[in-house]
């Protein structure tokens, strides 16, 4: 099973934004989803996404209200 069709899988399961449209979002979304938070460092590592890649779809996420940052941990915004 390849990314796309795991993160489809994933989707089904959980209730995804609908305004998520890119792969990454999604990926880093569901990822801090189901991780309860995850640090930057975490999301790099589990997701083999570069930091210079990974900001962009944090920030994204944050301002669309989807997720919040805690200390030095991302968590969905209804996990708080």
């Amino acid at each position: 099973m390849n990314t796309t069709q795991l993160i489809n899988r994933a989707a089904d399961r959980l209730d995804l934004p609908d305004e998520l449209t890119a792969a990454d979002s999604k990926l880093v979304y569901l990822f801090v989803a189901v991780s309860d938070g995850a640090t930057v460092d975490d999301l790099q590592v589990a997701l083999d996404i570069k930091k210079i890649s990974l900001f962009p779809v944090l920030d994204t996420l944050s301002e669309r209200g989807l997720i919040e940052r805690i200390d030095d941990e991302y968590v969905t915004a209804t996990a708080s």
